[in-house]
């Protein structure tokens, strides 16, 4: 499956990082700025499969969703939606996205179907599932599954 990104707003300026050992590394955002990665179908609005895109014009947006996400986008976070519809759906979600007035830098299709995601990378990675509405995130701990030192 091929993953693909669509950048609709300038990306942070990236600050310049350096490994342990002094060598250059992946630059990073500013740290009190957030990257989020943001499902779409059941999570900013109506849950609808891919094999039913009729509906993806019409479905029902959540208003807490919007209203969050909007102002994160204001606050300078980076807001890129995530979804596991696929690039033929790209042009009827970007439609749908400014119809329900949503903010945001990128739109990322082709995310793997199917839930159950293990994320791995060499950077924090924050996982909040949604529920049932949008609110202010609070600290939390659980636990969690990591790599053996």
């Amino acid at each position: 499956m091929i993953m693909s990104v669509l950048w609709t707003y300038p990306i942070m300026e990236l600050v310049d990082s350096i490994d342990d050992s002094g060598k250059a590394a992946s630059p990073l955002l500013p740290e009190n700025i957030k990257n989020y990665l943001i499902d779409i179908d059941g999570t900013v609005g109506e849950d609808i499969p891919n094999e039913e895109p009729e509906r993806m014009i019409s479905a029902e947006a959540y208003p807490d969703a919007i209203m969050t996400i909007n102002r994160w986008f204001e606050e300078g976070h980076q807001i890129c939606f995530f979804t596991a519809r696929t690039e033929e759906h790209r042009e009827v979600t970007e439609e749908w996205l400014e119809m329900k007035g949503f903010r945001y830098h990128s739109l990322l299709m082709g995310k793997p179907r199917g839930g159950n995601y293990h994320w791995i990378d060499n950077h924090v990675v924050r996982a909040t599932r949604y529920t049932s509405r949008f609110t202010d995130l609070v600290r939390k701990n659980a636990e969690i599954e990591v790599f053996e030192d």
